[in-house]
């Protein structure tokens, strides 16, 4: 394990905690619930849609999402602990990518929640083997690359964040002065809290911020409890219980998928090791890839979608200076408990999205910012500077005009679907092709 470097020249952020330090118990749990409450919508947003594509029933579908939040707990623990050659063993957050709803839904048209799970299984098997092929793909990660994706990480989750504090794609209220006042407080509060906070304070602030929110909003009436009352106190996952189909025609459509979180998982883990100041070798690299698949295998036992590296948790790492792997080992156990317990997972679901997006302009742009310090140490000559503007260009082309890829092939357009994943590839094969200087 390579030694933590928590003050260097060239870096302006001094780590409270790095990758191997230990909090206490208290700040384990405080900053764990501040990486699930980032988190926590992407993790259900996936079953959410799918079960509503696929028509499904409500059991199924709260079903789906206990189970999603379970193998996100699961999945998550084993990244940032590492189990012999499995885990990267850094501050990683997992759960089901938005890139898996496409192929989900057309294999669960066809064969149903059994070929999902077929697919999500047999699919962690490819991902485990090519884990140990890692090295050669690490080469094409040089410090443009890695800080072209890092600032594209960054800048296309900042609409997101937008979307947010103005209350929700599709909401009735989208952009009312109230929604914006309320992500506009958040937000200021946390710049405040994390700025001139000390110790927990700042460190907290993220999580600070979200429950000041969440209590403003409550006498504001942007809170229902209904939901919360109706969820279950205690729930198992059922495993087997859809039953799972084995078959070529059910993998098919969800190897790009996998193909395509395979280089964002690498992504994410360089830009995780950039902003926790460690060395990215191909060892822990690939080691954060086996846990991938081992996460997605276990997740199509437990009765969830595959599993992957979520990219708006590494904000949280610059922002509160804390890199500990310890904290997201926390963050895993809590999802697990959250995943036994729907009740609880509830009152965060219901968490008004002014709230998120008060905080998430302020992580996501902070994502942005760590990439843009990585570039500043790359020399910036024309070759340079035509891979970093072609790469962002497309890819934040592709996420505020998504229709630009509308009329192109399913699997094309599934593997350019994301600006991130068109912004690495585009960044990787420029790297290649512009010859040096």
């Amino acid at each position: 394990m390579e030694a933590v470097k928590t003050k260097t020249n060239e870096k302006d952020i001094e780590l409270m905690y790095g990758v191997d330090d230990k909090p206490q118990i208290l700040m384990q749990i405080l900053l764990g619930l501040q990486h699930i409450f980032a988190a926590f919508g992407g993790i259900i947003v996936v079953p959410i849609v799918i079960s509503a594509a696929l028509g499904l029933d409500a059991k199924t579908s709260t079903a789906l999402i206990s189970s999603a939040i379970l193998a996100a707990g699961v999945a998550t623990f084993i990244q940032s602990k590492g189990i012999g050659p499995i885990g990267a063993r850094v501050a990683c957050i997992m759960g089901t990518d938005f890139t898996f709803v496409a192929p989900a839904i057309a294999v669960g048209a066809k064969f149903g929640l059994s070929g999902i799970f077929g697919a999500t299984i047999l699919g962690a098997v490819i991902v485990i083997i090519l884990s140990f092929f890692v090295k050669p793909l690490m080469k094409l990660f040089p410090p443009i690359v890695t800080g072209t994706v890092v600032c594209l990480i960054g800048l296309t989750l900042l609409p997101v964040s937008i979307d947010w504090a103005a209350g929700g794609v599709g909401a009735s209220n989208y952009g009312s002065l109230k929604n914006i006042g309320v992500a506009l407080f958040i937000m200021t509060i946390t710049l405040l809290l994390n700025h001139y906070g000390k110790g927990l304070v700042s460190s907290a602030s993220i999580l600070i911020g979200m429950v000041v929110g969440y209590m403003v909003c409550i006498p504001l009436g942007m809170i229902s409890f209904s939901s919360v009352g109706q969820a279950s106190w205690l729930s198992f996952p059922k495993i087997w219980s859809y039953g799972i189909d084995f078959n070529l025609k059910v993998l098919l459509p969800f190897i790009p998928a996998y193909f395509v979180t395979i280089i964002g998982t690498v992504g994410c883990l360089k830009a995780i090791n950039e902003v926790s100041e460690i060395e990215s070798d191909e060892k822990r690299i690939g080691a954060g890839v086996f846990s991938d698949g081992i996460g997605s295998l276990l997740a199509g036992v437990l009765g969830a979608l595959p599993n992957t590296s979520f990219s708006q948790n590494i904000g949280l790492i610059p922002l509160t200076k804390v890199a500990s792997r310890y904290v997201t080992m926390m963050a895993g156990i809590l999802l697990v408990i959250l995943g036994l317990f729907p009740k609880f997972a509830a009152l965060i679901n219901i968490m008004p999205q002014p709230v998120l997006g008060g905080v998430g302009i302020v992580m996501f742009g902070t994502v942005a910012a760590a990439g843009i310090q990585t570039l500043s140490r790359v020399k910036l000559n024309n070759r340079n500077i035509l891979i970093i503007a072609t790469s962002i260009g497309l890819g934040l082309g592709v996420t505020f005009r998504p229709e630009f890829i509308s009329q192109l092939p399913e699997a094309v357009k599934m593997i350019f679907s994301s600006g991130i994943s068109t912004g690495t590839i585009v960044a990787l094969l420029l790297n290649v092709l512009l010859k040096e200087e």
